[in-house]
């Protein structure tokens, strides 16, 4: 073999090197394709607006190093499998699946795609390459059980319910505990609607409690209506997801906030570290996943004072919601004086506290 010859090999060499090095490079490169399903449509408000919002966030955070897709308004169901498959497919490696009902169809698919990370939010079930994600609601929803506590002169309450879940069931039982806490005689009137997002079903369940005498309404679907319903009758609302003002300027006390996008920027960068493990992370005041909104003006300065002192108490753990003793409908002792519920408790509620009027659907 001549030198000359030696050395065109050795260029050549170099040359493929460089070639397969820069590929390489280019692949290791190549953004994390992020991918978000949504049950609801995005709309103005609610709990796919504060998901999306939270999307937004992700992508002014990390830039170039990630790319987004989502797809919104896709029922529970053999339609969220097919476009969670979908996504796989077109080559989503963080699925993201924001709702209780997708956590079923999120983990079928998972077990064929063990190379895909898959987020189910508001689900509990994890496997090695799907985690979950959800908040302590009900921490906020005890605040404002004490705002409408304060602010009604009934003491008669309506809340609308989506779904008779553990979740949900929280979020009324510890509004109750709210409520009663400064007005113990008061009541909830509460009414299902069996649905997530329906602006009919909202409104007409709105309309049928106020015919019952409430003067003020809460509830824990996704739609403005009932905020809307609470403006035109001049009726007190406690809003949910997301800061309701803008839908109830002069009667909307305050609402629950979801804010997600922090919790999605970190999966995201644990993901693009290499460290993303799964775990079921359960977030609340403390965490910053959940907020109260500003009061409205119509909240005297002192109650001002006691929100934000009740917000601080549950953050630090000072105050635990669900402190017995906590008695049933039926009058049975759910929780003992002074003891906490235990978190397992929590997640398998199938029960209404007492001052709740109303029952759950008989299908439970």
């Amino acid at each position: 073999m001549t030198r000359q010859y030696r050395r065109t090999l050795v260029r050549l060499a170099t040359g493929f090197a460089t070639v397969f090095g820069l590929a390489a490079a280019a692949q290791a490169a190549d953004p994390l394709k992020v991918c978000f399903l949504y049950s609801n449509p995005i709309g103005e408000s609610g709990w796919t607006y504060q998901h999306e919002l939270a999307r937004k966030e992700l992508v002014a955070a990390l830039g170039d190093k990630i790319t987004t897709k989502y797809v919104e308004n896709i029922a529970e169901g053999p339609d969220a499998e097919r476009v969670i498959r979908n996504f796989v497919q077109e080559g989503c490696k963080l699925v993201f699946t924001p709702s209780f009902g997708f956590m079923e169809p999120t983990l079928k698919v998972a077990r064929t795609a063990p190379n895909v990370i898959f987020m189910n939010g508001s689900g509990y079930k994890t496997t090695p390459n799907v985690g979950a994600y959800n908040a302590r609601y009900y921490e906020a929803r005890y605040i404002e059980g004490v705002i409408a506590g304060t602010m009604s002169k009934s003491g008669v309450v309506g809340y609308v319910g989506a779904f008779p879940i553990p979740e949900v069931l929280q979020g009324v039982n510890a509004f109750t505990l709210g409520l009663r806490s400064v007005k113990p005689q008061a009541q909830v009137k509460l009414i299902w609607v069996n649905s997530w997002y329906d602006p009919g079903k909202e409104r007409d369940a709105a309309n049928a409690l106020l015919k019952l005498g409430v003067d003020t309404l809460a509830y824990a679907t996704s739609g403005v209506a009932i905020v809307a319903t609470g403006e035109e009758k001049g009726v007190y609302t406690l809003g949910y997801y997301s800061d309701m003002s803008k839908f109830g300027p002069k009667t909307n006390l305050s609402s629950v906030v979801q804010t997600w996008g922090p919790y999605y920027i970190k999966v995201v960068e644990d993901v693009l570290a290499g460290r993303w493990k799964s775990d079921n992370t359960v977030g609340g005041l403390k965490e910053g996943m959940i907020r109260m909104a500003p009061l409205n003006a119509a909240v005297p300065a002192y109650l001002h004072e006691k929100v934000a002192g009740l917000e601080r108490d549950i953050a630090s753990g000072k105050v635990n919601v669900f402190t017995g003793p906590v008695v049933d409908q039926d009058g049975k002792e759910r929780v003992a004086a002074g003891q906490a519920m235990a978190p397992a408790d929590l997640d398998r509620m199938n029960y209404l506290v007492k001052g709740v009027d109303g029952m759950l659907p008989k299908s439970q």
